[in-house]
């Protein structure tokens, strides 16, 4: 550990005791909702959509050094569809799946994802209505969906989104409609909404009654580890994998495709939240699924989600280690230190939500007793994804203090 270079904030550490021990084989109770087949078929629908290309894997030797440990990795979903995040595979994904499913009600087949693009069941898609609450990337992710596929979108969103993420749905048609509240708060009321009008709601978060949609979201967020299988070099894979968790579908989707895929060499799942909405971690704790209360304010708004999934939970409980819940700042060095690259590293631009689990590195490599209890060293090979991009640019600006333009130039 090199805590000379990284001196963040305190941090909270949580062992998880219901963690399956390091080397179990993946469970055959959690195949139901989350499997490789699915995770593959939904990469062989996405890699038709236009625009559509795996996104970098970024070798970090200047920042692992810098940290101590062997090697660092980093997936860069800043570029995904144009989109700035992660979440352009599994909203859009889900808003084609229950399409879909609608013209084959009617006709009897199912269609292509290019024959919905091309507008050939635009009759029956185009009186349909997709519905969604969001902080920002997701309800992006859905109104590009609508817009791709040919259906209506209104986007909820809460007190705390920003215009910009507002005026970034817009471009796709959208509807938007800010409500007062939280996330959360916004959930709800795109559900009385949507039950009030016949939408069909496209949820990243599952709760009792509502599996199936969240499932199809976190199979589109497969794309992303199996991209990772296919990009890492020869050799060990990742020991640790540190991963930002809102509502904990993304964790979820891609620690269980590496867990089936790689069987007793998957990684050590470190799940990393903002201190005020740390639901996973609380979950983690309890043995059970709590919810978090108040207006969960944090910088990394795309993980400010007061509940767990339930479709992400059934996973997680197993699957996470180990729970880390870390100050706004830590987020903040991390996208400083990825915008002006360590030693030769390439300057990456990076979202205040994207970089949350390599904040949680950063954050341990501060702390010498939650650093040996995670089994860090400098053999460590550790595995991070970058979830967006700048999807607020002047956001973006205020923290780094240089424009996303200006740091990618360099």
């Amino acid at each position: 550990m090199n805590s000379g270079t990284f001196q963040p904030p305190p941090l909270r550490h949580l062992a998880n005791p219901a963690a399956l021990p390091p080397g179990s084989p993946y469970p055959d109770c959690l195949k139901a909702l989350a499997s490789r087949t699915e995770g593959l078929q939904a990469l062989a629908e996405i890699a038709h959509w236009p625009g559509y290309a795996p996104t970098p894997l970024h070798d970090l030797p200047g920042l692992a050094k810098a940290l101590g440990i062997g090697r660092l990795w980093y997936k860069d979903e800043g570029e995904r569809f144009g989109l700035g995040s992660f979440k352009a595979l599994g909203g859009a994904y889900a808003v084609y799946r229950h399409l879909s499913s609608a013209v084959a009600g009617r006709t009897g087949e199912r269609p292509s994802a290019a024959a919905l693009i091309a507008g050939r069941h635009r009759e029956a898609t185009m009186n349909l209505t997709v519905a969604t609450a969001t902080d920002g990337n997701h309800g992006r992710s859905v109104a590009w969906g609508a817009s791709l596929f040919g259906c209506r979108a209104v986007i909820f969103i809460h007190g705390t989104v920003s215009e910009g993420r507002k005026a970034a749905m817009e471009a796709f048609g959208a509807e938007v409609r800010r409500v007062p509240g939280n996330y959360d708060d916004s959930v709800r009321d795109c559900a009385a909404a949507a039950a009030a009008a016949g939408w069909q709601v496209i949820s990243d978060t599952g709760y009792a009654g509502y599996e199936e949609i969240p499932r199809q979201v976190m199979q589109g967020y497969a794309v992303m580890a199996e991209e990772i299988v296919r990009q890492l070099p020869p050799g060990p894979k990742p020991s640790h994998l540190f991963l930002q968790a809102g509502c904990g579908g993304l964790a979820a989707a891609v620690m269980a495709h590496l867990w089936e895929t790689w069987q007793a060499e998957s990684p050590r799942l470190v799940i990393v939240e903002p201190e005020r909405a740390d639901c996973v971690w609380r979950s983690l704790g309890a043995g059970e699924p709590v919810r978090v209360m108040g207006d969960l304010d944090t910088i990394m708004a795309g993980l400010a989600c007061g509940e767990v999934s339930l479709v992400a939970w059934d996973v997680l409980r197993l699957a996470a280690a180990d729970a880390l819940a870390i100050a706004d700042e830590c987020a903040a060095e991390a996208m400083r230190a990825l915008a002006k690259g360590t030693s030769g590293d390439p300057r990456i631009v990076a979202g205040e939500a994207g970089v949350g689990g390599l904040a949680g590195l950063i954050a341990v490599a501060g702390n010498d007793a939650v650093w040996r209890s995670l089994g860090l060293g400098p053999e460590s090979r550790v595995l991070v994804i970058g979830s967006e991009g700048a999807t607020d640019p002047a956001v973006y600006r205020q923290i780094v203090g240089r424009s996303p333009e200006a740091v990618g130039a360099s």
